[in-house]
């Protein structure tokens, strides 16, 4: 009953918009080469399941490898800057000038350079969605009071000790923020990745229906890369819930 209370004004919001935009097309007889009606989305969904399946498991499969590699490097990467202020220095502003590259210019990039295979996508989903981790888990890590550091190391612990047992727990939260975020992105990322030059995925996908005018089909896959990225940030949650009792039962021992 808490899930539905908490859900229940962003599913009213969304079924009087899928209305108003059903009966929005009946009214006015659109054209379902521009704007086709919900239903008719639906049912593209449904007809091209099996062919709109194998291209949604080629990209959760590259967005997958991506993210976990894009998790594993930002936090290799924040490491490194919280034990070096020099490197902090020298290499922060070339991370957030990175940011500045549009996505639609790296995707074909990867793809001159790399070639069609799996490495371009994946290099693609690391570069958009690395950044937001590396920023929040050095917010984290500066989120630890001072004093509580100084009476640490006050105490004889080493650099590694006070990040292991104090630094690192207290960047939990903003580290899984920034999960979100980067979360959001990474669908996306492969999406635009496979539109640069692919074989299979959803952007190859949207692709082809919006080269045969299908517009209904390229709103099926949208919907599609949408639950993909709902469902990435359900798991997110899950973990971050799961982590949370554990760190509570070792913080309460």
């Amino acid at each position: 009953m808490t899930y539905i209370r908490y859900f229940y004004p962003a599913l009213m919001l969304g079924c009087a918009f899928l209305g108003g935009w059903e009966g929005y097309v009946a009214l006015t007889d659109a054209s379902p080469l521009v704007l086709p009606a919900p239903s008719d989305v639906l049912r593209g969904l449904w007809i091209e399941r099996g062919d709109i399946m194998q291209h949604a498991l080629a990209t959760l499969s590259v967005t997958g490898i991506g993210f976990g590699l894009s998790v594993a490097f930002a936090f290799a990467v924040s490491v490194m800057l919280h034990f070096s202020g020099w490197l902090r220095r020298g290499l922060m502003p070339l991370l957030v000038s990175s940011q500045t590259v549009p996505i639609v210019a790296l995707a074909p990039l990867m793809v001159l350079w790399f070639g069609f295979g799996l490495v371009p996508k994946v290099l693609l989903v690391i570069l958009v969605t690395f950044f937001p981790m590396v920023v929040s888990l050095m917010a984290g890590y500066a989120s630890l009071p001072r004093p509580f550091r100084d009476q640490l190391v006050s105490m004889g612990a080493s650099g590694w000790t006070v990040y292991r047992r104090a630094t690192l727990p207290a960047a939990r939260g903003p580290f899984f923020s920034g999960l979100r975020i980067s979360a959001t992105y990474a669908i996306v990322a492969t999406i635009f990745a496979e539109y640069a030059g692919a074989r299979k995925g959803l952007g190859i996908y949207i692709l082809s229906a919006k080269n045969n005018f299908r517009a209904d089909l390229v709103l099926s896959a949208v919907l599609v890369s949408a639950c993909l990225t709902l469902a990435l940030l359900a798991a997110i949650q899950g973990v971050e819930r799961a982590t949370g009792r554990r760190y509570r039962r070792v913080s309460d021992a």
